[in-house]
């Protein structure tokens, strides 16, 4: 708030101190409204599971235009949607890329276990 303060010179009164006049301005801050459109994004090309990053993209894509129109309300519901679907889309592409990872060594490990019996086998080792 910016309080401004002038001297008004009153005609025809005499030399004393002249009344003040105020004036108010109300600056209204606004409040920025994060979209995740970033994070979106990321999580659509690299965590894209069961199509959550797609669609935490498109709801940040709708945060942002509701905050392009003026409609903040609007645009914090649909970032809240996009925060919450891209905590899941990460956290459910981590674990299922660690389920994918060691899955991929166990099979690795038993394929080269067996083709190491099957080898003996053949060779006459028992």
């Amino acid at each position: 708030m910016i309080k401004e303060e002038h001297d008004l010179p009153v005609m025809g009164a005499s030399q004393g101190p002249a009344p003040m006049a105020t004036t108010v301005i109300n600056i209204q801050t606004e409040t920025p409204v994060p979209d995740h459109i970033v994070w979106s994004l990321f999580n659509t090309v690299y965590m894209n599971w069961c199509c959550l990053g797609f669609v935490a993209f498109a709801y940040s894509v709708k945060s942002r235009d509701r905050k392009m129109v003026g409609d903040l309300i609007g645009a914090q519901t649909y970032a809240s949607t996009a925060k919450c679907l891209n905590i899941w889309a990460l956290v459910l592409g981590i674990i299922l890329t660690l389920i994918f990872i060691i899955l991929f060594f166990t099979g690795a490990l038993v394929f080269s276990i067996n083709t190491f019996h099957t080898l003996r086998q053949q060779r006459g080792y028992h």
